[in-house]
């Protein structure tokens, strides 16, 4: 299950707010409140690592002769200015 870190927002703006980490699965309802000090909380979105399996692989292959890749003239091997 994965685990998400939620804060807390304070009544008060001098007050600092809690964060805290919390298992749920993720069909469970996102937390309305802190289970400890009973504030509204908001889940806080942060990095994740990146799970890649073997190497990137090229899966667009362009076709020199479609409009797209010629309007430039980058199809037609001469140089170009841009």
């Amino acid at each position: 299950m994965p685990t998400y870190i939620y804060e807390t927002i304070p009544r008060d703006s001098s007050d600092k707010p809690r964060r805290f980490e919390i298992t749920q699965s993720m069909s469970d309802p996102t937390l309305t409140e802190d289970p400890v000090t009973r504030q509204p909380v908001r889940k806080v979105i942060t990095g994740g690592i990146g799970i890649r399996q073997g190497p990137l692989k090229r899966s667009t292959v362009v076709d020199k002769k479609s409009p797209a890749a010629t309007a430039c003239g980058c199809a037609s091997g001469k140089p170009h200015r841009h």
